[in-house]
């Protein structure tokens, strides 16, 4: 048990290290613009090959846990997160960006999927869930990886801040390697059949939904740091500070998030999550000011929070099929909202605006409102 209860801080780390890194990239994307004279059209495209990178590495990431056990893929794909970042920044072409965008995408999905994985292995180990807790540490490094990335770009520059971020990553990652529970290799013979794309409606349902509720959380990610300095005239600090402030209150959400869903249940849940999140996507939206915005952006956290562990719960819960197949599927879906989707906002935003568009997301979050009677079986006990 104790083993267990190192392994589950082993893992809380490994989210957050894998957070701290998107933060950092976060407060990155505003100076590619200039740098390599794009526009949000291009960078947009940028996105896309991080994303595309993402997605993927995350359809082969399974088959390698299956091969060489959870421990060793999280381990590799871990060890290779600390670099990425500078890679993008020191890239002295736009082919080369794309390159490390993409490499940087595949690393960051790959280790998604393999500390996701980890994380099921010590819940199992305890005996109870630590899913959500796990996933506010992520949102708990996005924080601190955005909000200190913001300012060291400020005072350091671009270059500083990645070698910074990339120290940080690499500390939290060693310090945790060696409490990682281990686990053999997981039997091959029965995934070739039931691996991707189970004909059932509903479960792509609950996947829409799943891409729904993370094309916000993408879209924060990735243009908040935009639409407040050109739009809004906020400076490089406070443009940062945008995914910050989101990520801050997801991780605070998230850390009771367990407790939430247990007092309310997941429908009930979701439906309130979602409506508070769109409210904090159109008060960013209309916003006449940064500091508006910047705390719409902070009641959108809030609200996004819980939406996705609710979705994979329903998923892991759903009838006539085992639990790893109906989350496969809903994952894939869903992380292409927070990986793919988004790069088609550079798109958007050019031809109607960021404030256009931001309403538009906040649209998605009413649709999940009024579709959340279909997590109904995240309430359901195997």
């Amino acid at each position: 048990m104790q083993e267990a209860r190192r392994a589950r801080w082993a893992v809380a780390a490994m989210f957050a290290a894998n957070g701290l890194m998107m933060g950092a990239w976060a407060p990155q994307i505003p100076p590619l613009m200039p740098r390599h004279q794009i526009t949000e059209g291009t960078l947009g495209l940028i996105i896309l090959a991080l994303g595309l990178g993402a997605v993927a590495a995350m359809l082969f990431t399974g088959r390698l846990i299956a091969r060489f056990g959870g421990r060793v893929v999280l381990t590799g794909f871990a060890l290779a997160l600390a670099p990425t970042l500078p890679l993008i920044v020191l890239a002295s072409s736009l082919p080369a960006v794309f390159a490390a965008a993409a490499v940087f995408g595949a690393v960051v999905g790959s280790m998604d999927v393999a500390m996701n994985a980890a994380a099921v292995r010590v819940e199992r180990a305890l005996g109870r869930a630590i899913m959500s807790a796990s996933h506010g540490f992520w949102s708990l490094g996005g924080f601190a990886g955005a909000a200190i990335g913001a300012w060291a770009l400020a005072q350091w520059g671009a270059v500083a801040q990645a070698f910074l971020a990339a120290t940080g990553v690499a500390t939290l990652v060693v310090l945790a390697l060696p409490h990682l529970l281990p686990d053999p290799p997981s039997p091959t013979s029965q995934t070739q059949t039931t691996r991707f794309f189970p004909r059932d409606a509903a479960l792509w349902i609950l996947g829409l939904l799943a891409l729904f509720c993370m094309v916000p959380e993408g879209a924060v990610m990735d243009w908040a740091a935009v639409y407040l300095g050109k739009e809004l005239g906020a400076d490089d600090f406070a443009a940062g500070l945008g995914f910050a402030f989101f990520a801050g209150s997801m991780a605070l959400m998230r850390f009771s998030g367990d407790r939430v869903r247990n007092r309310f249940g997941a429908v009930k849940t979701l439906r309130i999550s979602a409506l508070v999140g769109a409210a904090g996507l159109f008060l960013a939206a209309l916003a006449p000011n940064e500091t508006l915005a910047m705390a719409g952006f902070g009641l959108a956290g809030l609200g996004v929070a819980n939406l996705v562990p609710v979705m994979f719960s329903a998923a892991g819960n759903h009838p006539g099929l085992p639990a790893g197949v109906a989350i496969s599927a809903v994952t894939t879906v869903g992380y292409a909202g927070i990986l793919i989707a988004p790069a088609s906002i550079g798109y958007i935003a050019e031809a109607a605006g960021f404030r256009a568009t931001y309403g538009a997301l906040a649209l998605l979050l009413l649709v999940v409102a009024a579709l959340a009677g279909r997590t109904h079986a995240a309430d359901q006990i195997r």
